[in-house]
């Protein structure tokens, strides 16, 4: 199709002509993905996965785009080659700092709000399947009595080659929106190796949950379509909204969060059905009698999961899902000491590099820090909930929790829409920072006046 079509196309369903290109290129990840099932042999997967990856970047963002992966894709396989022992430190500082120069250069928040698109969100998701795969190969020469369970099952004890190397993170398109994956995982699935060895269970069929995923992609992109035009997110800044009660500005917060989610919701079941008809999304067979397959390794949402949360701390595992285990192995578990339990620098610092990996602005490093509180209050909270186990007030904070998630999220992402000080600020402001300040009480309280232990411990320590 070339760009006269894409330009009379573009206007009629209300995107730019980059934003139309991207999408086009996207959801054309599913066939090519399917088609990767027939390619012959190994070597020939890896070769179609690394070639139909670059061509896809090229149609959607240009020739520069594939200069911008193979830039920090060469650089982490040249580390392994020339200094494991050093070799992830060495690429977390090169990919990172990397990545961040394109933010700071393209802009790309700017760009996205004003219906452009870049490479940059690409970019992101192959820095850190760099990263893994490069850490993996280091995790390779220690011991293993001295390695988590993660690390044990996603370290390399081999070199890949190039061509496995470029194949992962490129592969047939998954690096425009994920979702990351391991390189073990990949190499696995492309020998047919593991759980993609054929078995007497016979081969699996991806079709059922691809269609479910398009269905739930259909139904996302609808909803988002509909409402967007009621909850645009320049109202944050309109003397309109600023003379509404407060209550109606808090439910505007909402309305505007969960409008967002929408879109991020089609994008993810389109690359999850994407890895699904691939046959990579498989991740082995149920208990069931007779089994059934299980296609969860390319799940990157639960719609259900996020809206109806019953405590912050669930979030992270049911929003953007493998880029927060992305986040647990290889920043929050490696920043605890052997022997030692998790706090809340661990829990700062991991959203601290998630903002950055986001980008630099000030929406989003708001955003992760209010994340981090948001995620410590609701600890807090879930401690009393434990401590009152089978009574009333069990009951009480149960809701509490669920009310209090639903606030403080939705008050929280608008400074990850906006972006800017701001607006982030002037819609804070707006509702009186009640979602930074209710937070914040719940800590102190907690160390003033700390929950009793359950009485099932306490039957325990006394044994």
């Amino acid at each position: 199709m070339g760009l006269p079509e894409l330009e009379s196309m573009a206007p009629a369903i209300g995107v730019s002509v980059p934003v139309l290109r991207f999408l086009l290129c996207f959801i054309a990840t599913i066939p090519v993905s399917f088609l990767h099932r027939f390619v012959p042999s190994a070597t020939g997967r890896h070769l179609y996965a690394a070639v139909t990856g670059a061509v896809l970047s090229y149609l959607s963002f240009g020739f520069s785009s594939n200069l911008h992966f193979f830039g920090p894709m060469l650089l982490g396989y040249a580390s392994m080659v020339l200094c494991r022992r050093y070799c992830g430190i060495i690429t977390y500082i090169a990919a990172f700092g990397y990545l961040i120069g394109c933010h700071v250069y393209y802009m790309s928040g700017d760009a996205w709000k004003e219906g452009g698109i870049d490479a940059t969100g690409a970019l992101m998701v192959i820095t850190l399947k760099i990263i893994s795969s490069v850490i993996n190969y280091q995790d390779g020469l220690l011991k293993e009595e001295d390695l988590r369970e993660s690390q044990k099952k996603n370290r390399l004890l081999e070199l890949p080659s190039l061509l496995e190397y470029v194949g992962f993170c490129l592969c047939c398109g998954s690096h425009f929106a994920g979702p990351v994956y391991e390189m073990k995982d990949y190499l696995e699935w492309t020998e047919r190796k593991g759980i993609w060895k054929p078995s007497e269970k016979g081969k699996p069929s991806p079709f059922g949950s691809t269609l479910r995923a398009l269905f739930q992609a259909a139904i996302c992109m609808g909803l988002y379509l509909y409402l967007v035009p009621h909850f645009p997110l320049s109202w944050f800044t309109d003397p309109v909204y600023h003379e509404w009660g407060f209550f109606k500005r808090l439910g505007y917060q909402y309305m505007a969060g969960f409008t967002a989610r929408w879109k991020y919701y089609f994008i993810w079941s389109i690359s999850e059905a994407a890895i699904i008809i691939s046959g990579l999304g498989f991740s082995g067979w149920t208990n069931s009698s007779p089994p059934k397959p299980r296609w969860d390794r390319a799940k990157n949402v639960d719609v259900l999961g996020v809206e109806l949360a019953m405590s912050s701390v669930q979030l992270p595992l049911v929003w953007n899902i493998q880029v927060s285990t992305w986040l647990r192995h290889y920043v929050y578990e490696r920043l605890v000491q052997k022997g030692r339990k998790p706090g809340f620098f661990q829990l700062l610092a991991t959203q601290t590099v998630s903002a950055v990996w986001h980008g630099l602005y000030p929406g989003y490093i708001i955003f992760f820090v209010q994340s981090a509180l948001m995620i410590a209050g609701s600890r807090v909270i879930y401690r009393w909930q434990q401590a009152t186990k089978g009574t009333m007030f069990e009951k009480i904070l149960v809701a509490m929790n669920f009310a209090y998630t639903l606030l403080i999220l939705n008050y929280s992402a608008v400074g990850f829409m906006v972006l800017s000080l701001h607006e982030t600020l002037t819609a804070y402001g707006s509702v009186y920072y009640i979602g930074t300040i209710i937070p914040i009480l719940l800590i102190l309280l907690s160390k003033v006046i700390k929950p009793p232990r359950p009485a099932t411990s306490k039957a325990r320590k006394a044994e």
